[in-house]
C-alpha cells in the first residue's frame, strides 16, 4: 500500500544548528506511527515541513502523493495539523470555534454546520457545544484544539503532543478519538515525549534524537534489539553473600549494597527462583519490584540520557 507519508533523507537548518539530519520516515493509511523524542529532537520541525509550514533544506516528502513543497497547496486540502499550542478562540462556544474553522477549510454553511457536529461527538463535547471556550478546562481545549484540526476529515493527521497537560479524562477522549480517526483510514503521525502514550497508540515507533533516527519498530522490536532484559531490585532483612545466585540460572547480579540487590534475569519467570535463593540464603524479602524495559530505557540504552531534556541519566536509568 502506498504511503500516505514519505519521507525521505529529509534535512533542515536553523544557521549552523542542524534540526533535521537526513531523516526517512513512512506512515500508511490507517496507520498510526508514533514520533518519541525529548524536546528539541526536531519533532516539531519535520511536523511543520509536512504541514508545508517549513521547506527542507535537503530530502523528499510527499503529503498523500503530493510532492512538498511544490504541491504544497494540494496537500493542504488533505491534510490536518494539531499544533502544541491550542488555537481556538476563548470568547466564541466550542460549537462557533468549529464553523468557523470549517469554513476556513472551505466548507459551506450547511456542510460546516454537520462537520462541527460530528467533531464534537467525536471528542464527546456535545453538551458543553455552546458555551464560551473560556469556561473550558485545559482538557477540553485540547480536545476542541483536536477536533478543530479533523474537521474536514483529512487524509493526513499531524498531532504534535496532543495531550500535553490534560486530565486523564480528556486524555482517553484524546485516545479514542485518534485511535477512531485511523479507524476510519487516517494516516496519522503522532509526536510526543510520552512513551506510555507510544507504546498505546503507535503500531509503529521512530525514536528521534537531535535531528537523528535512533531506531525504528514496534515497541516490542526496539526492545528486543537494544537486548534489554527485565530487572529486579530487592530489599532484604539482611545483607546477601556474593554467591547467593549462584544456583539461580538466568539470573545475574548488578549490584548489591548491603540489604539491597539489583538482579537481571532473562525472563520474569525466573523471578520465583530469585525469591527462593534469597531466602535460603537467610535474606527475608522485604521489598521487590520488577522492572520491565520500556521504550525510555531502549532510548537512553541509545543516546545516554532520558527521554524528557530534564531527565539526567541517572534518573534515566532508574
Amino acid at each position: 500500500m502506498r504511503a500516505a507519508i514519505a519521507v525521505e533523507g529529509i534535512v533542515k537548518r536553523y544557521g549552523s544548528r542542524v534540526a533535521l539530519a537526513g531523516v526517512t520516515v513512512d506512515v500508511g493509511p490507517g496507520e498510526i506511527v508514533g514520533l518519541l523524542g525529548p524536546n528539541g529532537a526536531g519533532k516539531s520541525t519535520l511536523l511543520s515541513i509536512l504541514a508545508t509550514v517549513l521547506v527542507a533544506d535537503a530530502g523528499t516528502a510527499t503529503v498523500a502523493g503530493h510532492r512538498l513543497p511544490a504541491q504544497a497547496r494540494a496537500a493542504r486540502h488533505v491534510l490536518g495539523l494539531v499544533p502544541q499550542q491550542t488555537a481556538v478562540y476563548p470568547t466564541l462556544t466550542a460549537a462557533e470555534n468549529l464553523r468557523f474553522f470549517a469554513r476556513m477549510q472551505g466548507l459551506d454553511g450547511t456542510a460546516a454546520a454537520a462537520a462541527a457536529r460530528r467533531a464534537l461527538a467525536l471528542i464527546g463535547l456535545e453538551a458543553r457545544a455552546d458555551e464560551p471556550v473560556w469556561r473550558f478546562s485545559g482538557g477540553m481545549r485540547r480536545r476542541l484544539n483536536l477536533a478543530c484540526g479533523v474537521l474536514h476529515e483529512p487524509r493526513v493527521l499531524l498531532l504534535d503532543e496532543p495531550t500535553v497537560g490534560v486530565d486523564p479524562q480528556s486524555r482517553e477522549r484524546i485516545f479514542a478519538a485518534v485511535e477512531a480517526l485511523a479507524r476510519a483510514g487516517a494516516a496519522i503521525l503522532y509526536s510526543t515525549h510520552d512513551m506510555e502514550e507510544a507504546q498505546r497508540l503507535a503500531g509503529r515507533i521512530v525514536l528521534l534524537d537531535r535531528g537523528h533516527i535512533a531506531a525504528a519498530g514496534t515497541g516490542a522490536e526496539l526492545v528486543a534489539a537494544a537486548r534489554l532484559t527485565p530487572r529486579l531490585h530487592l530489599r532484604t532483612t539482611r545483607a546477601l553473600r556474593g554467591d547467593w545466585l549462584a544456583n539461580v540460572s538466568g539470573a545475574r547480579a548488578l549490584d548489591g549494597t548491603g540489604s539491597e540487590a539489583l538482579v537481571e534475569i532473562t525472563e520474569t519467570a525466573g523471578v520465583a527462583g530469585v525469591l527462593r535463593a534469597a531466602a535460603d540464603a537467610g535474606g527475608d524479602v522485604l521489598e521487590l519490584v520488577l522492572h520491565r524495559p520500556s521504550l525510555a530505557d531502549v532510548f537512553f540504552a541509545l543516546t545516554g540520557h532520558g527521554l524528557r531534556d530534564d531527565e539526567s541519566p541517572a534518573a534515566a536509568a532508574r
